[in-house]
């Protein structure tokens, strides 16, 4: 059993922030805003670290092709209790086919490392200040996500999802991976200062998730910060794991205590060639079809995977 042990972390300096409201008192009724919800709230935010690799462990069986990272992670988290700090993981970015689990895969590192998850989807991102803020004197101005997250969040230490890097967008002027060049190095993101915000905000415990296709379009400078891993597909085997786990759970969930608990060899078949994001779906359709046609069983038959990209599917 695993449990998580949290202290605290000092993520800003209380009297900065109150020097910065005393400066700018009266020109921006938003920026006063965030400088008081600074002070009433505080500058301690909870450092998550788990009490054991084992924590590790229901990530390793759910995602099974993630075993190269979740061993990592394993380490590194070994690491930290052999010297009594927190848990110190460089950027990761995970590689791999649309559909392997990259971004599933980071929810649930989240929920292990008992932290706050915020997932920025970079495939129609064209402009920094969504992660570094806008000047307090634009109009609509407003803190990027960075500085949002460690004021009105919990933790020193949340993971931050960048989904699909490789499509952010935008001009020499206004480059949405600039501020990464800061955030990613612990050093100077100890002193991040967002674009909204005359006070410096201690990012350097942040978790970065970036996940993307190809690394076609990600700056090398940027590679070099982290820890790059190609994530396959999941085996046949590994499929089969997958599809028994969420169909278990959806046994649970919708309290179908009649069906049997195990997936047969001919369903498992057909699932094989199913996206782990697209699993949960098909189960679901299928368990649908089986209960239309008054059976308490579901076959092979009722698992119907959708077509592919390009082909006429229907979309919610």
């Amino acid at each position: 059993m695993s449990i998580t042990l949290a202290r605290t972390r000092a993520v800003y300096d209380i009297s900065e922030v109150q020097g910065a409201l005393d400066r700018s008192k009266g020109r921006s009724p938003e920026l006063d805003a965030f400088y008081e919800r600074m002070l009433d709230t505080g500058a301690e935010r909870f450092l998550t670290t788990p009490s054991s690799t084992d924590a590790l462990a229901p990530l390793a069986e759910e995602c099974p092709n993630f075993d190269e990272v979740v061993g990592d992670l394993t380490r590194y988290l070994g690491l930290a209790h052999a010297g009594d700090a927190g848990i110190n993981v460089m950027p990761i970015l995970l590689l791999g086919d649309p559909g392997v689990g990259k971004t599933h895969f980071a929810k649930r590192l989240a929920k292990v490392l008992q932290t706050d998850c915020e997932l920025i989807s970079m495939n129609a991102l064209s402009a920094g200040f969504v992660i570094t803020g806008s000047s307090a004197s634009w109009k609509g101005a407003k803190c990027g996500k960075v500085a949002e997250r460690l004021v009105r969040g919990q933790y020193a230490n949340p993971l931050l999802v960048l989904d699909e890097v490789e499509k952010a967008s935008g001009s020499s002027q206004s480059d949405p991976l600039a501020a990464l060049y800061q955030l990613l190095e612990p050093e100077t993101a100890r002193a991040f200062r967002d674009e909204f915000i005359d006070v410096e905000i201690d990012a350097s415990q942040i978790f970065w998730v970036l996940t993307a296709n190809s690394t076609e379009g990600i700056p090398a400078p940027l590679l070099n910060r982290m820890a790059v891993y190609d994530v396959p597909a999941p085996t046949p085997e590994q499929a089969a794991g997958i599809a028994q786990r969420i169909y278990g759970a959806l046994l649970r969930e919708l309290k179908l205590g009649k069906f049997p608990p195990q997936l047969g060899e001919a369903a498992l078949a057909r699932l094989a060639p199913v996206s782990p994001r697209d699993m949960r779906k098909t189960l679901l359709d299928a368990l649908g079809y089986a209960v239309a046609a008054g059976r308490d069983e579901m076959g092979a038959d009722d698992i119907r995977p959708k077509p592919g990209p390009g082909k006429a599917r229907i979309g919610f």
